[in-house]
């Protein structure tokens, strides 16, 4: 039998994968034996039968084929591994049977009776179970709605719980070795800003001695629920990433682990189901509406199919820029695209929204060329973009098939009549959202107001702005819907320079 520490040691792998292949099933849990006591602190040791080297040799050598994680498990299986080693551990089988059951509707969150709940980039809560909120977070249902008010670490000290259990320390480390690739050391302060100094220092200290989580889709480890000088309660801990956050469920030592793991294989149903749960809230967020222009006469020239062919070209052009910027779509009627860029812990999500803006322009431009040359026509398919920053409750509309993700306010409505404002494939922005980035970031933009000169002929006066009642007459009743932003400053981003390496 081999600890996990002559695993990591032999194997050459960090313990978030020894984790992250257990929670697969790739791997045997552990057999546990009794606690050993190291510097006053009891620890319980977990063996491994010696055959999982062949097994990670074999992992790693698909991996290297590249092979996905999914079809290396399919493998394994078929090979004699997997469960079959899981067996040949010792491991005792599961006390209690599955509340989960595959191909069953009970695969669902709701068979979930152990705390669970979903963090976003910030490591603010979205959404927890009941057992979450009664087990850690003191019961309290009446989650703050300014979504900045709800770190999970400024969470779990206000629940007291993680004061008084012994696997305290060990729980903050793990959820803290999975926010370390994402949120500085710089951010935990003003993120926390409401916790006692003694909670702050603690949080402190854990961050700069645990390592970061990095390269795996769901990780595991476990801590012990018991108070002190109470009969121990191990629980394992797993966390699942998705881009729409990160999903942690609880479950029983002594009872079947894999149940979740099942659960978060399947990521289509964990998504779906978070998606729904998900609790609106109030937060900083940039809104970008896009319309194709002339859409109406470039319908009108296309074969019904052909103008669906080139909307779904365009909308699965512009998928990648979405997952790049950490935008969500939302719903738009008609032909065009609106996306929401919330607040990240590792950039500015107001620059986030400028420069998937200036590479949706790009990429529009590619496929216009293609369709000319396509079909002979001389229309050039332009994007005309309007973007906005605001403050407003984010959350979806949901049916038993369907949910769309929606703001509420005028930050989108506004978004949208600065998209029909724009002409020709152009960017227009708000001055109040250009205000948000810094002196350095601001530089990146070169922006200004197109003016004409007694001649008639157009100049660009840089970096100025101008009232929307002063670039149109709003007498003209074609312009009457802009009425509502006559004083509204704006301006027109011409280009965008690369930041420095």
């Amino acid at each position: 039998m081999l600890t996990s520490k002559q695993i990591l040691e032999q194997s050459g792998i960090s313990r978030a994968t020894l984790n992250n292949y257990i929670a697969l099933g790739l791997l045997p849990k552990p057999l546990v034996k009794k606690p050993t006591t190291i510097h006053g602190r009891t620890r319980r040791l977990g063996f491994f039968p010696t055959d999982v080297l062949k097994t990670i040799e074999r992992v790693q050598a698909l991996k290297r084929e590249g092979f996905p994680m999914a079809e290396i498990a399919s493998r394994l299986a078929s090979e004699g591994n997997g469960e079959t080693a899981k067996r040949k551990s010792g491991a005792s089988p599961p006390a209690s049977p599955s509340p989960l059951k595959s191909g069953s509707l009970r695969l669902t969150l709701d068979a979930i009776d152990q705390p669970a709940y979903l963090v976003n980039s910030n490591f603010e809560l979205e959404w927890a179970n009941e057992s979450a909120i009664e087990s850690l977070f003191d019961g309290n249902h009446e989650f703050p709605g300014d979504i900045s008010e709800r770190n999970l670490f400024t969470m779990f000290f206000r629940g007291n719980q993680i004061r008084t259990v012994q696997g305290g320390d060990d729980i903050l480390r793990f959820h803290l070795s999975v926010a370390k690739k994402r949120v500085p050391k710089s951010s935990l302060v003003p993120m926390n800003k409401h916790l006692e100094n003694g909670d702050l220092h603690r949080l402190m200290c854990l961050y700069e001695e645990t390592e970061a989580v990095e390269g795996a889709s769901l990780v595991r480890t476990e801590a012990n629920f018991a108070p002190p000088g109470s009969e121990e309660r191990w629980h394992d801990i797993y966390a699942s990433f998705f881009r729409e956050g990160i999903f942690f469920a609880y479950s029983r030592t002594d009872e079947s682990g894999n149940t979740i793991a099942e659960l978060l294989a399947r990521r289509d149903i964990v998504i779906r189901d978070l998606l729904r749960k998900r609790l609106p809230y109030l937060t900083l967020l940039s809104v970008l509406v896009a319309d194709l222009q002339n859409s109406v006469k470039i319908s009108a020239e296309l074969p019904p199919e052909e103008y669906f062919q080139l909307i779904n070209e365009i909308w699965g052009a512009m998928g990648p820029k979405l997952r790049k910027f950490y935008a969500t779509h939302g719903k738009h009627v008609g032909d065009g695209m609106v996306y929401y860029f919330l607040p990240q812990p590792d950039c500015n999500y107001v620059l986030n929204a400028i420069r998937c803006a200036f590479e949706m322009k790009a990429k529009i431009e590619e496929i216009s060329r293609s369709w000319r040359k396509r079909k002979g026509w001389l229309n050039d398919l332009k994007l005309n973009i309007g973007l906005v920053e605001g403050q407003e409750w984010f959350g979806s509309y949901q049916t038993p098939n369907h949910f769309e993700f929606t703001a509420l306010g005028d930050t989108i409505n506004i978004a949208g009549r600065l998209s029909d404002f724009a002409q020709s494939g152009s960017i227009w922005i708000t001055k109040a959202m250009l205000g948000k980035l810094n002196p350095d970031e601001r530089r990146l933009v070169n922006y200004g107001i197109r003016r004409q000169n007694e001649n008639g002929n157009e100049f660009l006066v840089p970096t100025t702005y101008s009232r929307v009642s002063n670039l149109l007459d709003l007498d003209n009743p074609k312009n009457e819907k802009f009425r509502d932003l006559a004083a509204l400053p704006i301006t027109e981003i011409i280009d965008l320079e690369n930041p420095r390496a």
